[in-house]
């Protein structure tokens, strides 16, 4: 369960990125874009100094096990991304691990590479909750369900429009109640 409050500052702050980028608060949000104000890179498990060809094809092979990581040294963030997902699905795992620094997480755990040059950061299931829900807001903000709905467009161009999947769309649609609340105004029209 979240903070009383918490899923109000989300689209705050949803609408306060999109203010910073000088985005309309219908606007996409793209989280490539939303990484360079926060100073986080991003870059692909292909593009990591020093991976090598085995361990690359690993990743490749088993990844369906994994979507995104942050790595962070304190201070910088770098966000290490699946480059063999979709992109809706990349956009929603790169804005999840922005989630998290926007929050200011707190790893629950630290895991340090024998090297000690990696820190890889785990979350708790709140925290992993809090990312999920903000994500979702940043990439699909009340305001911009609403615009949807309201101009009548094809729910599959509009998840291309915005770079999310159906299933996040259909998701946040549902979730927010904004389905139920168009849903009762067409009920309301007709029977007038």
């Amino acid at each position: 369960m979240f903070a009383r409050g918490f899923k109000t500052w989300c689209e705050t702050c949803a609408l306060l990125q999109r203010r910073r980028l000088q985005l309309k608060p219908t606007d996409p949000l793209d989280p490539t874009r939303l990484a360079g104000l926060l100073r986080v890179g991003i870059h692909t498990a292909a593009e990591v100094p020093g991976l090598d060809a085995e361990s690359l094809a690993i990743l490749r092979r088993d990844s369906g096990s994994w979507s995104a990581v942050t790595i962070s040294d304190g201070i910088r963030h770098v966000i290490i991304v699946n480059p063999w997902h979709s992109k809706g699905r990349t956009s929603s795992d790169t804005m999840h691990e922005l989630a998290h620094v926007l929050r200011g997480h707190t790893p629950a755990r630290i895991d340090i590479t024998e090297d000690g040059s990696l820190i890889l950061n785990t979350y708790d299931r709140d925290q992993e909750d809090e990312a999920n829900w903000l994500a979702g807001c940043l990439l699909l903000p009340r305001e911009a369900l609403l615009h949807i709905r309201g101009a009548r467009s094809d729910l599959s161009s509009a998840a291309t429009h915005y770079g999310v999947s159906m299933d996040l769309l259909t998701y946040r649609m549902n979730i927010t109640g904004v389905e139920t609340q168009f849903r009762r105004a067409r009920r309301s029209a007709r029977s007038a």
